[in-house]
């Protein structure tokens, strides 16, 4: 199935993204925009901008949706990344920060206390910069999750994915109501904390299921969501069922916004959940809690 013109970007050049991939390489650090593949990352690379991703790049699940090479084994964390990520947001100069992770099922934790370890060094050496995490669901681990919010995250994203009917085709190892109770607790047990979730379209999903999803989410107290085209990595990942047209996009972000009452929706073909993350301050500022 060919792109619509709507999804062709051109590919980045290398001067324009140079700095930052430079500096992550130096500091051996990982980020999502490179592991997984993201369309938007010369514009971010060249805004000085990237979601950090620990603990990889290897990861314990084998969602088929998904870029991210798949790792079973066991694996030690490495106790020097969040040294490094808080030195990169630092060299950086990041307002904003986005830390995200694999998959760590091998962890009793999950991978709780590297996300802990990697606030703390970016709060030590940024004490400025507004920090997001994108969490996985930790197995259901609230024990876990409670561990997280005790480092104040300005904003925890946990992505719902896709609609329920699609979860045994894309997500298999997902729980979708385990998902919508991750993101409840983080509002009624943290309430300072901006939630977040995201969207992919394409899968195979109608806009009905679609929209009752973001009903869904919103039952569910969430304050933001992204919503954006599920592009296949390869053959061996899941095929596009439909490309959604920007005008359907639109009409997401104002049943979201306009209908539901989400104080954000993200929503183009080429949104991915950190793509232009740097806005929520603009959000926290006015909805300040």
């Amino acid at each position: 199935m060919l792109k619509p013109e709507w999804l062709r970007v051109k590919a980045p050049q290398r001067e324009r993204i140079g700095a930052v991939a430079d500096l992550l390489l130096d500091l051996n650090l990982n980020t999502v925009c490179q592991e997984a593949s993201c369309p938007n990352i010369g514009e971010c690379f060249a805004g000085g901008t990237a979601t950090f991703l620990i603990m990889g790049p290897g990861c314990t699940r084998a969602c088929p949706y998904c870029d991210i090479d798949f790792d079973k084994s066991v694996r030690e964390l490495d106790p020097t990344e969040p040294q490094r990520l808080g030195e990169a947001v630092a060299r950086l100069g990041l307002k904003h920060v986005v830390i995200t992770s694999v998959n760590r099922d091998d962890l009793a934790d999950g991978g709780a206390s590297q996300f802990v370890a990697c606030i703390e060094q970016v709060k030590q050496r940024s004490p400025l910069t507004t920090i997001e995490l994108l969490i996985p669901d930790f197995c259901g681990n609230w024990d876990a999750l409670a561990t997280v919010m005790a480092a104040a995250p300005h904003v925890l994203n946990h992505n719902i994915e896709t609609v329920p009917r699609m979860y045994r085709l894309a997500r298999p190892q997902g729980i979708y109501e385990r998902s919508l109770e991750l993101l409840q607790r983080v509002r009624e047990q943290w309430p300072k904390a901006y939630s977040k979730s995201g969207l992919m379209v394409g899968l195979g999903e109608t806009d009905e299921e679609l929209i009752e999803t973001l009903r869904d989410l919103r039952k569910h107290k969430v304050d933001i969501v992204t919503i954006g085209q599920y592009l296949s990595p390869g053959p061996k990942h899941l095929a596009v069922d439909r490309f959604v047209t920007p005008a359907q996009f639109e009409t997401y972000r104002t049943v979201g916004e306009e209908e539901l009452g989400f104080l954000q929706v993200v929503s183009t073909p080429l949104t991915r959940s950190s793509y232009h993350a740097g806005e929520v301050q603009r959000l926290m500022a006015s909805h300040p809690r």
